[in-house]
């Protein structure tokens, strides 16, 4: 129901900003670290629960049937109804958590910080229903891809680095793109593999406004964005930080044949849900790289 598996596009971002918070203060707030991790899973909970209510109820989840493991939402509610009540109020307890854990840190970071975190949780909690909901439905008017760029790369990055009392550092600034590039990249694919769902309920992201064919160039043209942000980080950005250049390597190995497939296939659902898997894949190691990255330069 939570769909637990895709946590990862979260705790990458918070973990990459507490790593980052680290670097510019070489101080570590442990309470400070748990709460906001309750939070960002919390919230992401939310988010994926009322994304699978919302298109079910305006009729996208119906009407696709190229589902998978990586796009399409759970089906939950298509194959069982009567589950809607208890996907409602999960997702009404998960904003309820999340509330109690921005509540809680308060009480361990400094005070002037306190209008950016209750900033970041009303738009993170915005963000989570009206994603989809009405009347605001922003993947369904063409912001879906930025929404999901914005809370998962800017937004949960900088929270983290709240929660060790740092702010808009140079640092966290340039770190911002990362992790969002990555978790967009997993919803263009989607999109391509959805798209014909998506134009029937209206739900218009890029590569239903624009085709796939467009898409696939947006999606290329995202990783790059994506390999040339890291490439500033590790010999540019960050002291010593080489070692954040590991997470270019799933680019290396994997990313071509994502590339062959999505150049070949972009219009044929069915052959790009191997090019999503490998895909995800990118995307776990890139974010388990980066993390690692991050330690050795700290340890160094």
């Amino acid at each position: 129901m939570l769909r637990a598996p895709f946590f990862s596009s979260i705790m990458a971002p918070l973990a990459v900003g507490l790593l980052i918070a680290l670097l510019t203060t070489e101080e570590f707030h442990l309470l400070g670290a748990l709460f906001v991790f309750i939070m960002g899973l919390a919230l992401h909970g939310a988010t994926n629960v009322y994304n699978d209510i919302y298109d079910t109820l305006q009729g996208t989840d119906r009407l696709n049937v190229h589902r998978n493991d990586f796009s399409g939402g759970s089906g939950i509610i298509v194959e069982n109804p009567d589950m809607l009540p208890q996907m409602v109020r999960l997702a009404r307890i998960s904003l309820v958590i999340a509330l109690l854990a921005t509540i809680s840190l308060m009480f361990v970071i400094k005070r002037p910080l306190w209008p950016v975190l209750w900033t970041l949780t009303a738009l993170s909690a915005f963000f989570s229903k009206f994603y989809t909901a009405a009347p605001i439905k922003l993947a369904y008017r063409g912001f879906g891809e930025i929404a999901v760029w914005f809370a998962f790369g800017p937004m949960a990055i900088l929270v983290a680095a709240v929660s060790q009392n740092v702010s808009f550092h140079p640092f966290i600034l340039a770190a911002m793109p990362t992790t969002g590039l990555s978790t967009v990249s997993i919803l263009m694919i989607g999109q391509m593999i959805d798209v014909d769902a998506d134009r029937r309920s209206g739900k218009m992201g890029l590569a239903a406004r624009y085709g796939n064919r467009v898409a696939r160039y947006a999606y290329i043209g995202i990783q790059f964005l994506l390999v040339l942000n890291i490439a500033v980080l590790a010999f540019i950005v960050l002291p010593h930080g080489w070692f954040v250049a590991l997470a270019i390597l799933p680019y290396l190995f994997i990313f071509p044949a994502v590339f062959s497939i999505v150049r070949r296939e972009y219009d044929n659902p069915e052959g790009l849900k191997k090019a999503a898997g490998l895909n995800v894949q990118i995307h776990l190691l890139f974010s388990f790289l980066f993390v690692v990255g991050l330690l050795l330069t700290l340890l160094i």
